[in-house]
């Protein structure tokens, strides 16, 4: 019991957090609403617990096997992130260009953990603590995945009803324009400290 409680709290507290996932999701409510911006939830939900899933099964050991493939992950990870950036920043701040835009898919929300370092750090934390190669590694895996998967959507989802809530409230276009400036921001910021890493290493 105390183990899951300890795991509980460690999924709670990393996905509850700020990071690329939850500016993106509060950034979909804004501009598209909280119907419009499920599937991208969903998508970066379940997303991230098949990634996990994965990162427990070999893809932890097959990075420190090839540190290179890392390397190249994180780089791509941080052009993708400064593209969301981009995107984010500017995508249109009315109403009635948004009937013409697409939020993001659930695909897109998905295929984004694979790229998302937050996510990567989160996923190999995970299983390098929680798991214990005196107990069923499998299990153990199953576990803090399904875990996860159930923790996530109301922790990610907060954000999402936050920024769905703003969208009433930033209904002047100039307002809703710097909204999306501002977290077109955060966006870059959180890329600095991969960067950093990247040219340290």
């Amino acid at each position: 019991m105390d183990y899951l409680i300890a795991v509980t709290l460690f999924a709670i507290a990393s996905s509850v957090t700020p990071g690329p996932n939850n500016i993106m999701v509060m950034t979909s409510g804004v501009n598209f609403g909280l119907k419009r911006s499920i599937p991208l939830l969903s998508g970066i939900c379940i997303g991230f617990s098949v990634m996990l899933l994965l990162a427990g099964l070999g893809f932890a050991a097959l990075f420190e096997r090839f540190p290179d493939l890392h390397f190249i992950l994180k780089c791509v990870g941080v052009v993708y992130l400064l593209y969301l950036a981009y995107l984010i920043a500017v995508s249109p701040s009315d109403d009635n260009s948004n009937d013409n835009v697409k939020p993001f898919s659930f695909i897109k929300g998905a295929l984004f953990q694979w790229v998302n370092a937050k996510a990567w750090i989160v996923a190999i934390g995970a299983i390098s603590t929680y798991t214990s190669t005196d107990a069923d590694f499998m299990s153990q895996n199953l576990m803090i995945t399904c875990v996860f998967l159930l923790v996530s959507f109301p922790c990610v989802g907060i954000w999402l009803v936050f920024g769905s809530s703003l969208k009433h409230v930033l209904q002047n276009k100039r307002a809703r324009k710097w909204f999306n400036l501002m977290m077109a921001t955060l966006l870059v910021l959180s890329v600095v400290p991969i960067v950093l890493e990247i040219i340290a290493g």
